[in-house]
């Protein structure tokens, strides 16, 4: 078997399992890479028998070899952790358990044993507690690449990009910079020429309501349009300051490949409304990759069976680019 990659399982009272479970049962309807979890087998065996899966799963630990890994077989490296019920109310619990998640993963991909990671969804403000914006900021900081992550949430037909991520709207304007306009396109164009060589139509939005012309003059709207001048004399395909309200409709009319607004909503409202589920988020800028579902844990339905597991799928498929 060819190294897999890894599925960390994430906030353990949420769909995760289920979405992992599901993902897996289809996965002869798609091309993927193996793939292993990193997560807690008792736990993800005791899930599996509340929702009635019927699913062979074996633990491993740190000394397995790829060549040894069956198809059939969904093998998890084990993370201790226990709770009596399969899924209970969500707490601060987990945290030590999904953060021990996360540096097996980090550890394996250092020892080259797997080919990156897919995060299935955590509790930013359980986990975290204001510490991290979210596992973008948390991710970049742990392997000393703070500043140079690049929040992008991929689909093929148009993906989308925040320059801040998880930040209150009044703290936007204060985040903003050339440089670092600059050099998160820079990253989302790079990503693009090495993976799907192609050099992408990137339009960058405004950040005031339709780029009216007595606005344009503010500090906000000189940031952007230099930052733009500077993309183009680098020879990046950049157009823009683009009114925001009707960015999303005339994306294909201007061909983009990619819409980098200034604030997270900006992008990801209209996006979702576009893809629902049919999405990843990709962090670009750190020495391996990773993506994860683009939803949250929807403590609503957990373990009622009727989680969609597009998104997992959709960010399973995607390491298919990676040789």
């Amino acid at each position: 078997m060819k190294k897999p990659l890894a599925i960390v399982a994430g906030e353990p009272n949420s769909i995760s399992s289920e979405i992992i479970f599901k993902s897996w049962i289809l996965r002869k309807n798609y091309n993927h890479k193996p793939f292993i979890v990193i997560g807690s087998f008792d736990l993800l065996n005791l899930q599996k028998k509340k929702l009635k899966y019927n699913i062979k799963i074996k633990a491993i630990n740190k000394n397995f070899k790829s060549k040894d890994l069956i198809k059939n077989i969904l093998y998890v490296y084990d993370i201790k952790y226990t709770q009596k019920k399969p899924f209970q109310k969500e707490s601060t619990k987990s945290n030590k358990y999904i953060f021990n998640c996360f540096d097996a993963a980090i550890k394996l991909i250092s020892n080259k044993k797997i080919l990156g990671l897919i995060n299935c969804p955590i509790n930013k403000e359980t986990l975290f507690k204001n510490k991290h914006q979210g596992i973008t900021e948390f991710l970049s900081k742990r392997t000393g690449n703070l500043g140079n992550e690049v929040m992008l949430i991929y689909n093929k037909k148009l993906s989308v990009s925040p320059l801040t991520t998880h930040i209150p709207l009044v703290k936007v304007s204060k985040n903003m910079n050339k440089i670092k306009i600059i050099n998160k396109i820079k990253i989302i164009n790079r990503f693009y020429r090495n993976f799907f060589s192609k050099r992408p139509n990137i339009g960058i939005l405004g950040l005031n309501p339709h780029n009216f012309s007595q606005i344009k003059k503010n500090n906000e709207s000189k940031i952007i349009s230099s930052a733009i001048n500077e993309l183009k004399k680098l020879k990046i395909k950049v157009i823009g300051p683009i009114s925001p309200d009707t960015s999303f409709m005339l994306y294909k009319d201007y061909k983009l490949d990619v819409i980098f607004g200034m604030y997270h909503d900006q992008v990801l409202t209209p996006f979702k409304a576009l893809f629902n589920y049919d999405a990843i988020n990709i962090t670009l800028g750190l020495p391996f990759i990773r993506v994860s579902p683009d939803h949250g844990i929807a403590k609503d339905i957990t373990g009622k069976k009727i989680a969609n597991p597009k998104s997992l799928i959709e960010c399973i498929k995607f390491f298919n680019y990676i040789k």
